[in-house]
């Protein structure tokens, strides 16, 4: 019996080794569920572990054994996995393995972040249709994962910031995590029109942002009339910034 993170983690000798002596096991077609079930594995849980590890385009030799012509399809199946899975047959510590290896490495990092939009797009609808308590504690543990680690790039963090009235960014206080992320600085997040008066409520408590930038948006004409009394009761429970 193996694990996910030995697997993801194996150089290609050791994938080569283990995998080779299940060359002649039965039907090609059933013989990935024989592996899997053989390293107490989900068959989806293998081709991730393998898709994702690093020296595994290098092991030629164990695609064949796993019933795909080549890496390139290996990586095709696993992205479709990763992509719409939400902590089923992966599970939330097997995610976050991932993007342990592959945060050190620039090229995976840069494929990934195709894959970590479809992947949150897939997992907040299904939150919407469920309301599982269980994937949205997970869902959390994963998005502190993707700011806190450097999974996250500018570009995700834009198209996340520039949706109106966006429901899942307040849940997670998603501002924060980019703030500290040092993605995009407070005081670009603090003037968006996108952002909801309660988050500009939490940007405030981080004490980022000065007495005159916070006069300058409520001297603004468009800003509602919610967002003046989050600007205001701040300003009058910090007396000191005047």
């Amino acid at each position: 019996m193996s694990d996910f993170a030995t697997i993801l983690n194996a150089t290609g000798e050791d994938l080569v080794q283990l995998f080779c002596r299940y060359k002649d096991d039965g039907d090609s077609d059933k013989r990935l569920d024989h592996i899997a079930a053989g390293l107490g594995l989900r068959p989806k849980q293998l081709v991730c572990a393998i898709g994702f590890n690093p020296s595994a385009g290098h092991a030629s030799e164990i695609f064949t054994i796993l019933g795909y012509a080549d890496f390139a399809e290996l990586c095709r199946a696993r992205n479709e996995i990763f992509t719409t899975d939400t902590y089923y047959s992966l599970r939330l510590e097997d995610v976050l393995q991932i993007y342990g290896v592959v945060k050190d490495d620039a090229k995976a990092l840069d494929a990934m972040q195709y894959l970590l939009t479809r992947r949150i797009d897939n997992i907040e609808r299904k939150i919407e249709v469920t309301v599982s308590p269980r994937i949205i504690e997970r869902y959390k543990a994963e998005m502190r994962a993707i700011y806190h680690d450097g999974i996250a790039q500018i570009d995700f963090a834009e198209a996340r910031l520039n949706k109106p009235d966006f429901g899942f960014r307040a849940l997670l206080g998603e501002v924060t995590m980019i703030i500290d992320s040092r993605l995009i600085p407070a005081g670009d997040i603090f003037f968006r029109e996108t952002i909801l008066p309660e988050e500009k409520r939490r940007i405030l408590n981080m004490g980022l942002i000065p007495h005159e930038l916070i006069q300058s948006r409520l001297g603004d004409t468009a800003v509602s009339a919610e967002e003046q009394r989050v600007l205001q009761d701040y300003l009058q429970q910090h007396p000191e910034l005047r």
